[in-house]
């Protein structure tokens, strides 16, 4: 077992390697870890017993007799950690209680203005986080980690929100250290749409090794994942398709400062206020979707056309990118098939017929709980990567005690 969170690299790679194996859920006797691992019988026996000791692997008695006592096998323990999963957007966050395989225990939507600034936000959250671990009956010492999308722009090293538009109070401001002084355990930041790509990806399209998802709200952004992981560019602004230009609405100023980008054209608030100078009462995106699911012609035309604005950009993005699915969700994805029959429409008429023809356009399955699957995908992912898996290779009280001693020394 790792001794105060120290193990030498090689073996912190093979071990990784086996805990993804074991991932999957399904047991194996030690013999079956040989054979798909190709690592020795005592390297594979080294390894069993180390996630054995932090709880990660489990031993039963349920294999195939072929005669005499039946093989013991090994399989993922989900349940040795939980994680906390927040994804916060302008005046909602959900909340979430994950295992480790993303199951999600306990969820709560919570009303809140993320224009409120950065402090009350993130006790808001860190608290209702704390009542969620209470009703599955586990304590601070069971976390994993913390993920946290917020719906704005994120330097993914630092977990910093950057200049973020809708965030006032916000840029700059150290999210990690502030959530993890409150709950204290490790905390990873990132844009909300790229959590739900990532939980989108990771719960229904994991055979997929190319994909985009799209969320439509009151504002639009992307999330890309590339050769099965998520591609954040190098400074974190990876599939900001919300500000590309659309040349024939270049006069349209957009919150961002420029004029003619999607998001002033094509997005929920967008349609809101498009509506309301029609005299229809629409504040919001949720109003919009109202609205289309009544039947009003008049907003389905233009849910209609704010798909075929998107599918321009996202032509562009096909060409490029050479996706085998595209995602379509957020609040507006909810207006039904009139905005993805827009972006079809427009998609597979612009783009090569080799770049379209296994091409699907769907909407997203995962709905409102894909950015907490995505936060709590990242946490894992992170933890259990060879460069940071060490640490978690102790059992939860050997952990707490070991950081006590080191913040007494």
């Amino acid at each position: 077992m790792a001794e105060n969170g120290t193990l030498p690299a090689g073996q912190a790679a093979g071990t990784a390697a086996l805990l993804r194996l074991v991932r999957d859920g399904r047991p194996r006797t030690r013999a079956e870890l040989v054979a798909e691992t190709g690592m020795g019988r005592s390297a594979i026996a080294e390894r069993v017993d180390t996630l054995l000791g932090s709880g990660l692997l489990t031993q039963t008695d349920n294999a195939p007799s072929t005669g005499g006592r039946p093989p013991s096998t090994f399989v993922f323990n989900a349940a040795a950690r939980v994680v906390l999963a927040a994804d916060i957007g302008a005046t909602h966050a959900k909340t979430a209680i994950t295992d480790l395989s993303g199951t999600v225990l306990a969820d709560e939507d919570l009303v809140l203005e993320v224009a409120a600034g950065p402090e009350a936000v993130l006790k808001q959250v860190s608290e209702h986080g704390e009542s969620l671990l209470t009703r599955v009956g586990r304590a601070q010492g069971d976390l994993l980690g913390i993920g946290i999308g917020l719906p704005g722009p994120v330097e993914h090293a630092s977990g910093k929100p950057t200049n973020p538009p809708i965030m006032p109070g916000w840029d700059g401001f150290d999210v990690p250290g502030y959530v993890q002084e409150l709950l204290n355990s490790p905390v990873l930041v990132d844009n909300d749409v790229n959590l739900m790509a990532l939980g989108e990806h990771r719960t229904q399209w994991h055979e997929r090794q190319h994909m985009i998802f799209v969320k439509i709200a009151t504002g639009i952004g992307s999330g890309l994942i590339a050769d099965g992981r998520l591609h954040r560019g190098s400074q974190g602004a990876a599939g900001d398709m919300g500000h590309v230009q659309l040349p024939h609405e270049a006069d349209v100023p957009c919150r961002c400062g420029n004029t003619g980008c999607l998001e002033a054209v094509a997005s929920g608030a967008a349609l809101a206020a498009r509506l309301t100078e029609l005299g229809m009462e629409a504040r919001s995106s949720a109003d919009v979707v109202a609205l289309a699911r009544n039947g009003s012609v008049t907003t389905l035309k233009l849910v209609r056309q704010a798909g075929r604005h998107i599918g321009e950009v996202l032509a562009t993005a096909v060409s490029f990118f050479n996706p085998s699915v595209i995602v379509i969700g957020g609040a507006l994805s909810q207006a039904g098939e009139h905005l993805i029959a827009g972006i079809r429409e427009v998609v597979y008429q612009r783009s090569l017929p080799l770049a379209t023809q296994d091409l699907r356009i769907v909407q997203s399955r995962a709905g409102e709980r894909a950015g907490v699957y995505g936060a709590a995908a990242m946490v894992v992912e992170h933890a259990f990567a060879p460069a940071h898996l060490p640490r978690y290779l102790m059992t939860p009280d050997a952990e707490t005690a070991d950081t006590a001693a080191r913040a007494s020394a």
